[in-house]
């Protein structure tokens, strides 16, 4: 029996810096000159969000029983368009041309595992909202099929219900939040698997715990203000957070012995 093929050792996961919360302002601007430099390629990103978005409010509107499967296929979009902002930017890092080719090349690249990570968001959604509505139906004595149903029923009626379901909804985002954060700049970087970069997105949360909130408070911030504007803000604040979410893997998490993801012709 030949010897020659020897077992590879295992990959340790990467080391984690420490970040200062100031640095949330950096990424945004970093991001800002990313999406500039980028222009047209970047921008798509957003106006593909924009559009998805309004799709969902509108199904949200009409039909209540639709909305699971349009949240699980955004879901399923969201993260895989999100990796063309990231490849954008590391071209720019890199001081080359960035261009639409990039975006194409990197969703073939990463994808087997950026599609187990969508998958894993869309179990959570599914899962989540399945609660919701066993929830509402043990508890609440009236039927919520419409949004004013909810507001009327759930909202206006029984308020330890609804903060019940607020204060679980709040810590399962936050989990959502903790295994995202950057384990896709992660995945489309370094040829990693994914539960490792799931772990590395963890514990840079774990390690930055003040840092992270200010993050996610930019980003509530960022995606309430495209829904007062009717999604139309999503054209330049989708791409606005990619590229500074590629920043925040940067600064974060020391991946350099990290084997490099390899090409995909």
């Amino acid at each position: 029996m030949s010897t020659d093929t020897k077992q590879q050792p295992p990959i340790e996961l990467p080391p984690i810096n420490n970040v200062s919360p100031i640095c949330v302002f950096r990424w945004l601007a970093l991001g800002w000159q990313d999406l500039r430099q980028a222009g047209m390629p970047s921008l798509l990103h957003g106006v593909i969000v924009s559009a998805v978005s309004l799709i969902m409010v509108t199904i949200m509107l009409s039909s209540w029983i639709l909305l699971p499967g349009a949240l699980s296929g955004f879901l399923l979009i969201g993260p895989i368009l999100a990796t063309g902002l990231y490849a954008l930017s590391q071209k720019i890092e890199q001081g080359k041309h960035s261009s639409l080719k990039d975006v194409t090349h990197a969703w073939r690249q990463g994808g087997r595992c950026l599609i187990v990570f969508s998958l894993i968001l869309i179990l959570s959604t599914v899962g989540w909202i399945i609660f919701s509505e066993l929830m509402f139906y043990f508890v609440i004595d009236a039927s919520v099929k419409q949004p004013l149903d909810f507001l009327r029923y759930v909202v206006g009626q029984d308020d330890t219900v609804f903060m019940l379901w607020v204060v679980l909804g709040g810590l399962g985002t936050a989990l959502v939040f903790a295994i995202s954060v950057v384990s896709i700049p992660l995945l489309v970087e370094r040829d990693v698997n994914t539960r490792m970069a799931i772990l590395t997105s963890v514990r840079a949360v774990g390690r930055n715990p003040i840092t992270m909130v200010w993050w996610s408070i930019i980003i509530l911030f960022i995606i309430g203000l495209s829904f007062i504007t009717l999604m139309l803000g999503f054209i330049v604040l989708y791409p606005l957070l990619g590229h500074a979410s590629w920043h925040v893997y940067r600064d974060m998490v020391d991946a350099e012995k990290l084997p490099l993801r390899p090409e995909v012709e």
